[in-house]
């Protein structure tokens, strides 16, 4: 049946889903023959878009079959539904070729897991309108199993983010504990070393001192033998006053005795 006498839009929209579905089957084949991985996340970062816009492009479809559905026969509706169905399952098996490339290349892209900005994760494929309940209910637990381990690693992450930073902040004050001792040790070594320039200094004003008092004793000594030298060489010299406590010449000795005999 051609959708056009149904609801032109309808026979849009499938002409729309239709050239998405050539193009990403094109996209894959050319896909098997891309060997550099950069090129190959970039080849399927673009079958991720047309696949996205393939499922806006299905609920559209199938919003429009819903406002149909009162106005058409019950042989039409079911068609309309397996056209649907059809579409959905098609776009289920690229899909799964993507994730399987997907996980040859080890990446993690956007049908792999929910994402904020798209609303839509696993289940941007299965519309939720197709889903059983008990699909939903299996579904929602593996989310929420999801969301528990992931709040697991993040706690782990967190404690271990702590950990390394109690590490980090002990040794940091025992690094400053070392540096403070150092610093006060210099600055003893410092004192010790101001104190002993001082010590040398007064050190060598007592020698300076102690050299000064002997020449001067030398001197003295020099002078007072040099006198003694000169009295007893020439005894008649009346320059030179006789030395307290030095005995006279032998000579004016016996002259005086012979005198007084």
């Amino acid at each position: 049946m051609d959708l056009a006498s149904v609801n032109e839009e309808l026979a849009e929209i499938d002409g729309q889903i239709g050239d998405i579905f050539r193009a990403l089957q094109n996209g894959f084949q050319k896909l098997d023959k891309i060997k550099d991985a950069n090129r190959r996340s970039r080849q399927l970062e673009e079958l991720t878009d047309k696949m996205r816009d393939c499922k806006r492009l299905i609920k559209d479809f199938e919003r429009v079959v819903k406002d149909e559905t009162g106005h058409v026969d019950p042989n039409t509706a079911r068609m309309l539904n397996d056209r649907k169905q059809s579409q959905i399952k098609e776009l289920n098996s690229y899909v799964a070729l993507k994730k399987q490339h997907a996980s040859e290349n080890k990446r993690v892209d956007l049908f792999d897991g929910p994402r904020v900005e798209d609303g839509f994760g696993e289940e941007n494929v299965l519309l939720a309108s197709n889903m059983t309940n008990q699909q939903l209910m299996q579904h929602g637990d593996n989310l929420m199993d999801e969301t528990d381990q992931a709040l697991a690693r993040s706690k782990q992450t967190v404690q271990e983010t702590i950990n390394v930073g109690t590490e980090t902040a002990a040794a940091l004050k025992a690094q400053t504990e070392q540096m403070s001792r150092v610093v006060n040790e210099l600055d003893s070594i410092h004192f010790s070393l101001k104190k002993a320039s001082k010590l040398v200094k007064e050190i060598g004003r007592q020698v300076a001192t102690d050299r000064c008092i002997m020449a001067l004793l030398f001197l003295i000594v020099a002078g007072v033998i040099a006198v003694i030298i000169v009295k007893i060489v020439n005894p008649h010299n009346k320059d030179i006053p006789e030395i307290p406590g030095l005995a006279p010449p032998v000579s004016r000795r016996l002259l005086s005795i012979v005198d007084r005999k």
